[in-house]
């Protein structure tokens, strides 16, 4: 049986964003207060304006991590647990309260499409206090497939 052979493929801005828009499992990893990373598995989405958007609730560590430290890493992943991945590094902002909720709508939107209600969804974004961190892409890896060294395969 032939081996697979890894790649890694140099993409511009709009070609990252065209990879992430339908993949919505990654890792979002942010700097503790004693500079280690914090890995957080999340589900991810691309808003309006070309940043990835992860919902979370204020008190949990990855908001508060970006919050403190906005400089944070997302390694966006394929459903195929062997299929394609990029690593974006970028600039978060954490929303919360009353300014996030329009910005969770764009959530569910780019994720799921349209919900039944919106103003119930509205309404649940509230009660349940969630938050939405945003990351502006700086730099990112290659797209990424494992494998085998071309000289080894």
């Amino acid at each position: 049986m032939a081996r697979k052979i890894a790649t890694n493929t140099e993409v511009d801005r709009d070609e990252l964003l065209d990879f992430v828009r339908p993949r919505h499992h990654a890792l979002l990893i942010t700097r503790k207060t004693d500079g280690s990373p914090q890995a957080s598995p999340v589900t991810c989405g691309v808003d309006t304006e070309g940043r990835i958007v992860v919902s979370t609730y204020p008190e949990r560590a990855k908001a508060r991590n970006a919050q403190r430290n906005p400089q944070v890493s997302v390694v966006v992943l394929s459903e195929d647990f062997d299929g394609p991945w990029v690593q974006v590094d970028g600039t978060a902002e954490v929303l919360d309260g009353e300014e996030a909720v329009e910005p969770l709508v764009e959530y569910f939107r780019v994720i799921a499409g349209e919900h039944p209600d919106w103003d119930e969804y509205r309404q649940a974004m509230r009660q349940q206090d969630k938050a939405l961190v945003r990351v502006t892409p700086d730099r990112w890896g290659p797209i990424a497939t494992g494998g085998f060294p071309a000289d080894k395969a």
